[in-house]
């Protein structure tokens, strides 16, 4: 669990449905109730319907103490990662948002992010790398840091169960790559800080924790994205069931499906598709949940427009089925709203 599953008694997340506090109410409350740390990280929660563990918090202080103008730029310049997502929240960016309608879901949700990832840096711009907390479960902590890079693909790694941990690995691959003196310096010094701040605070700064380890048993498929799907199954054996391709195999039907020359071609190339549509109906049925999430999930990693309406077919009735509800509206969002730049929804 991210962050040790350590969490300060704050209020949890609104329910669902809750929206963010509208910027005409945020003007309303008296300024001093606005500026309130505490305020500010129940409304960060409040505005994701999600709730974020004890480390987000800390590391927020902890580039607070490097830069306290700044906090979300406190690593740009020297590590070249900046604060987003519910980050933007703490440093009070939505105030200033135009649209009062702002869906936080979409916010900083990157092409191939599933409903289960929520970006909180992000880096390289050329190669849209970003972390993020990856979540099993809509109303529990993260399980884990993942890692992208969006124009690369779908992949997502595991970095630690925590943003210290994750930050760590970064710059640990960082120090390596530099050469000039001045740079390994300063990327030295906040490697220290940042080292004896997560000792201190009682944080892993393992990649991979013995957590993380007991969650990958729970995993009944890697899929695309290979951050694996976790769905309950029970003594019987309910709840998963195969499906019947290979990663690999399935990856042949959609490229045919993608690179058919023409619209009768490419309806012959979904058939493998629809059998298996088929076999998730009787999936459905008989309670085994995840085969339908898993080839959602596989579709949607594949990237093209072409499975967007089988995706909404599958993967919302699939979160609501496994009491995901949170998720099936975060799928619906943004595969209404799928782009490749512009994730930003704060920028002007």
């Amino acid at each position: 669990m991210a962050g040790g599953g350590k969490r300060r008694p704050r209020g949890a997340a609104g329910p669902a449905g809750e929206q963010c506090e509208r910027n005409g109410d945020v003007k309303k409350r008296r300024s001093e109730q606005a500026d309130s740390p505490d305020n500010l990280c129940q409304e960060a929660e409040t505005c994701y319907q999600l709730r974020l563990p004890e480390d987000f918090y800390q590391f927020w202080k902890f580039c607070e103490e490097l830069d306290p103008e700044k906090p979300s730029d406190a690593l740009v310049s020297g590590v070249g990662l900046a604060l987003v997502g519910p980050y933007d929240i703490l440093a009070g960016k939505h105030k200033k948002a135009k649209s009062a309608d702002l869906d936080f879901n979409l916010h900083w949700r990157f092409f191939y992010d599933p409903p289960e990832f929520q970006t909180i840096l992000v880096g390289d711009s050329k190669t849209q790398y970003h972390m993020g907390y990856f979540r099993d479960v809509p109303d529990e902590l993260p399980v884990w840091v993942g890692a992208n890079e969006a124009k690369k693909g779908c992949a997502i790694s595991q970095v630690g169960d925590n943003v210290f941990a994750a930050v760590k690995l970064f710059l640990s691959k960082k120090l390596k790559e530099v050469t000039d003196k001045k740079k390994n310096a300063i990327l030295k010094d906040i490697d220290e800080k940042l080292t004896r701040r997560a000792k201190e605070l009682g944080y892993s700064l393992e990649q991979k924790t013995m957590t993380m380890k007991q969650r990958d048993k729970k995993v009944v498929t890697k899929a695309f994205h290979g951050a694996g799907l976790v769905v309950p199954v029970d003594k019987n054996d309910v709840g998963y069931r195969e499906l019947p391709e290979t990663n690999a195999n399935l990856k042949k039907i959609c490229k045919a499906i993608v690179d058919a020359p023409t619209d009768d071609e490419r309806l012959k190339a979904f058939a493998p598709i629809q059998e298996m549509l088929t076999f998730v109906q009787f999936a459905n049925d008989e309670c085994d949940y995840g085969m339908g999430y898993e080839l959602g999930m596989d579709l949607f990693c594949y990237g093209s427009h072409y499975f967007h309406k089988t995706v909404a077919q599958l993967l919302p009735l699939a979160y609501t089925l496994l009491q995901r509800s949170l998720f099936a509206r975060i799928i619906e969002s943004h595969l209404a709203n799928r782009r490749q730049e512009a994730v930003d929804q704060l920028s002007p």
